[in-house]
């Protein structure tokens, strides 16, 4: 009978964070904002009183963000943004998506993101979002900016609805083929069929590989979290959601064939 040792576990390796999309845009951003010759924006559409007639970019968007600044101002703020973005283009439009991270941040903290699903891919989605609205939001209207982020909020509920779907549906398909697959395969020796038995006999027929086995045996079988693989492996979540996904399609195609061939 199989047990779980002929799985060996791989050793854990380092694993390198790349900046993720907001990150990346951030630092597009600054790098606009303090430069040699920093990219500015009249001063008096966001402040009443200002020290001087023209502001950094990063600075706007602070003062954006500060208690002290009226609806009005910020109103006219960003409707100048996102007519600089649509008439002159980059860097403007760099610009004016980079003006919505700190509410996207905010909001994306407090949404509960399915495991399977990277922040990455949300953020992403975000983004896409900000900017499909940055071009299409009508710029009579009040409050751009809350048109903006209710496009993103959109977004990202409908990626994360089709990504908790999908994974009910992966995890019911697997769970059905490995019950079924007891009668499907006929025990050697009348030794008891379990899941990792058939595992081990999927391994041997090069079905799945014995990496692919161990991730479908510890994930599925011992509840291991995905994030824990995955750090050891020294890959994303993501990539081994996807690896595990191809090994199960394949593996179920496999236990079909077994079941016909009875």
């Amino acid at each position: 009978m199989h047990n779980r040792h002929q799985f060996d576990r791989p050793a854990a390796c380092p694993r390198v964070h790349a900046r993720s999309p907001l990150q990346e845009l951030e630092q597009a951003f600054l790098a606009l904002a303090r430069g040699v010759e920093p990219l500015t924006f009249p001063a008096h559409l966001v402040c009443q009183e200002p020290d001087s007639a023209a502001w950094p970019v990063d600075r706007v968007r602070c003062q954006l963000a500060h208690p002290s600044t009226g609806a009005e101002l910020r109103e006219r703020t960003w409707r100048e943004v996102v007519r600089r973005a649509r008439e002159l283009g980059a860097p403007w439009d760099v610009v004016a998506v980079a003006m919505t991270v700190p509410v996207l941040r905010r909001m994306l903290a407090r949404l509960s993101r399915p495991g399977h699903l990277e922040r990455a891919e949300v953020e992403q989605e975000a983004l896409a979002a900000v900017a499909v609205a940055l071009r299409t939001v009508d710029l009579g209207a009040g409050r751009l900016d809350r048109e903006m982020f209710r496009a993103a909020d959109r977004a990202v509920h409908r990626l994360m609805y089709a990504a908790r779907r999908s994974a009910v549906r992966e995890t019911s398909d697997v769970a059905t083929h490995l019950a079924q697959s007891r009668s499907a395969v006929p025990a050697d020796h009348g030794a008891s069929v379990n899941e990792l038995t058939i595992l081990a006999r999927a391994v041997r027929a090069r079905v799945v590989d014995a990496a692919e086995a161990r991730l479908i045996a510890r994930t599925r079988l011992d509840r291991e979290p995905m994030g824990r693989l995955a750090a050891e492996r020294g890959v994303s979540v993501r990539q081994l959601y996807r690896r595990r996904n191809t090994a199960e399609r394949h593996l179920a195609a496999y236990l079909r064939r077994q079941a016909q061939e009875r």
